[in-house]
């Protein structure tokens, strides 16, 4: 595992094959760090499945709503919900949307970010200042490559626990 500069601002995401470490970036998008770590401080992103994964292109997760896989999960529903908590203002910013960029999903409404997030597989330059990066991978991406495809997929593959370094 990578050396964890800024445990506060560091997720630990646990994947059958291994843990990823995604480095936050409160600097660029604070209201969608705080809102991230939230959601991992209270277990909500625990069994959460990855509901829409695209070779070569992102993995997407983080319906804390439809996508517990532990708790009436329905892969129809999966990624037509959110969280209890708000939605976020859109951070956008100059970073770009390379391989291993961790970034929140939105409906059209720019300003619609809630729990779901995905992971870049591949640059995908086209999102750039049009939805926000919170975060990158520091390591563990060979994990993410190994996420099961689908949109959604038949047997998805879920993250098993989610949380803040800090606390680990």
């Amino acid at each position: 595992m990578a050396e964890i500069k800024d445990p506060e601002n560091t997720l630990v995401i646990q994947l059958k094959d291994g843990d990823v470490v995604v480095e936050m970036l409160p600097a660029v998008a604070p209201k969608h760090v705080e809102q991230i770590k939230a959601l991992a401080r209270g277990g909500e992103y625990d069994n959460v499945a990855f509901h829409r994964v695209i070779d070569g292109f992102m993995a997407q997760t983080g319906d804390v709503a439809n996508g517990d896989m532990e708790d009436g999960f329905n892969i129809r529903r999966a990624g037509t919900g959110g969280s209890s908590r708000p939605d976020l203002p859109a951070e956008f910013s100059k970073l770009p949307f390379d391989r291993g960029a961790v970034g929140m999903a939105r409906s059209q409404n720019p300003n619609s970010g809630n729990s779901q997030f995905f992971i870049m597989f591949k640059d995908g330059h086209f999102l750039n200042g049009q939805y926000t990066v919170w975060g990158r991978v520091v390591s563990g991406m060979e994990h993410v490559d190994r996420i099961v495809r689908g949109g959604p997929p038949a047997q998805p593959d879920r993250m098993i626990s989610v949380r803040v370094a800090a606390d680990a």
